[in-house]
């Protein structure tokens, strides 16, 4: 089930200018309208967050924002922006017996049956009311729902919910975050596990009227590990579908990626991953694959850091291994380069290689001109023996327009802006919005230079009260920048963390001049 990237990506983008609901720019790039085309705000988005947290002892709070100004240009003044509980599917993903019928019936788990739980509340969450300034709403609830919405009008471009989940004890314990995914046909999630030390949920959320009939694909060390229980799960309209990753397999893989294809309909997937010496956190789908990739933001009090890397088509891949310090492209020791054999995963353990200062991983082709697309992905862990605690960053899209990070609170935030190419400056103009209950906003503007990564702390508003978002803006000209937050809320002993991507929001779309050519708008 190998898909050709480049037609995949060429159709996304002749599709999102047509119906103003995303925007396709070349990685690395800011996207630009052709000569004769305009850009505009989105008209609508999506957003998927999976259920937070099964344990009894956690608390999750749900951020949402829209940056004020991002619906600039828009044709009217009006929006709404808001989640509903979905329904669950219990015990999902063990054996045959987890595979839905062809015509879209619904599926069964053995022994007891598939039983579709409808939500016990309807009432939305975080619905918003205006952009810039921020909506909270929390739940200790064990039971907590997916959450499925959406956003139109002045409230649809860089809508954006963060679900952060505090979970005080047991094998799960940590800090867990996730910013809520928008709905696709396809995920890539290096860095999953079926290990018995691990519990790996995929969360399957439909956000449609419409069944979706999904597949899931697992690639270990030697190849595909999962069988016929990974084809034709079929996900009901508005309803989450977990699946526990050791199910699908009889060979347990210690590294491995996860790939997800609906081949009807879409869906949002996000992983929980929890460790029983490691605690829990999510792990958020990768970019889509592509030859050289960026995976921003390592702490630089990183005791651990494990890069679990796929070469999905049909060629091997060859790449250099660099890290961006805040001085300069360095190489790890004793990694220069790295082999990718196709359809295989490789893991490398690269200890603590940031050795106490900020840092990005850079992996680009040792031969300029190849094109083979890889998938890579981060496991870190922080802190020492019982008290240690784990996060993923997975490879993310760069900022090209906007990219937003919500919940800041008045510590415990660090930002990091990576300009991966050398000689290639990137200049950043950062915001830190209304506080949720108070405090007006700030702005500044910060330099990286070409192939070096800066860590900050972030700008907060004046007389905060509540939780603030982050937004970041490369200013016209910047060289490519990529950027990812950290939230560090200790527990006790234990350093716990979690790390969000900030990929670009594409909250704006290119819509083409009557009669003008739609192969100009891709590229």
């Amino acid at each position: 089930m190998k898909r050709t990237m480049t037609s995949l990506i060429g159709a996304a983008a002749a599709l999102a200018a047509v119906t103003g609901i995303a925007a396709v720019a070349a990685p690395g790039g800011t996207p630009e309208a052709p000569r004769g085309a305009t850009r505009l705000p989105v008209q609508r988005s999506a957003l998927l967050c999976p259920p937070p947290t099964s344990s009894d002892v956690g608390e999750t709070t749900y951020t949402a924002f829209v940056p004020q100004g991002a619906a600039a240009g828009a044709d009217t003044k009006k929006g709404t922006a808001k989640l509903l509980p979905a329904g669950t599917v219990k015990d999902a993903g063990a054996g045959d017996g987890n595979k839905g019928n062809k015509k879209g019936g619904k599926a069964k788990t053995p022994d007891t049956g598939r039983t579709t739980v409808p939500p016990t509340d309807t009432k939305p969450v975080v619905p918003l009311q205006q952009a810039g300034k921020p909506l909270t709403a929390t739940t200790d609830r064990a039971d907590a729902p997916a959450l499925v919405g959406a956003a139109d009008g002045i409230l649809a471009p860089g809508w954006t919910v963060q679900q952060t989940t505090t979970v005080a004890a047991g094998a799960g314990r940590g800090l867990l975050g996730l910013s809520c995914t928008t709905p696709d046909t396809t995920f890539w999630f290096p860095g999953v596990s079926t290990a018995t030390d691990r519990q790996d949920y995929v969360h399957l959320t439909n956000p449609d009227t419409t069944p979706a009939v999904v597949d899931l694909e697992l690639h270990g060390k030697d190849g595909a590990l999962a069988g016929s229980a990974g084809e034709d799960i079929t996900v009901p309209p508005h309803t989450t579908v977990p699946v526990l990753l050791s199910t699908l397999t009889t060979r347990p893989a210690t590294n491995a990626t996860l790939h997800v294809l609906a081949r009807e309909g879409r869906v949002g997937a996000a992983v929980q991953a929890t460790d029983g010496k490691l605690g829990s956190d999510w792990l958020p789908p990768a970019a889509d694959p592509a030859p050289s990739v960026v995976l921003p933001g390592i702490p630089k009090d990183a005791t651990s850091v494990r890069l679990v890397a796929l070469a999905p088509g049909d060629a091997d891949a060859d790449l250099k291994v660099q890290l961006a310090t805040p001085t300069g492209l360095i190489t790890p020791a004793g990694l220069e380069t790295l082999h990718l054999k196709s359809g295989m995963t490789t893991a490398v353990d690269l200890k603590d290689v940031t050795k106490g200062e900020a840092g990005s991983l850079v992996l680009t082709p040792t031969d300029p001109g190849a094109k083979a697309p890889v998938s890579a992905a981060l496991r870190v862990t922080r802190g020492k023996g019982g008290n240690q605690e784990m996060a993923f960053i997975p490879a993310t899209r760069p900022v090209e327009k906007r990219a937003t990070a919500a919940d800041n609170g008045a510590k415990g935030s660090t930002l990091s802006l990576v300009a991966p190419e050398k000689g290639k400056d990137a200049k950043v103009k950062v915001t830190a919005s209304a506080g949720s209950a108070g405090g007006t906003p700030v702005t500044r503007t910060y330099t990286v230079k070409g192939g070096t990564t800066l860590d900050i702390a972030p700008p907060r508003p004046q007389g905060l009260k509540g939780s603030y978002a982050l937004t970041v803006e490369p200013e016209p000209g910047s060289g490519p920048v990529y950027a990812a937050r950290m939230l560090a809320r200790p527990q006790g002993g234990v350093p716990a963390f979690t790390v969000q991507p900030l990929p670009d929001d594409r909250g704006s779309v290119v819509v083409p001049t009557a009669g003008q050519d739609l192969s100009l708008l891709t590229d």
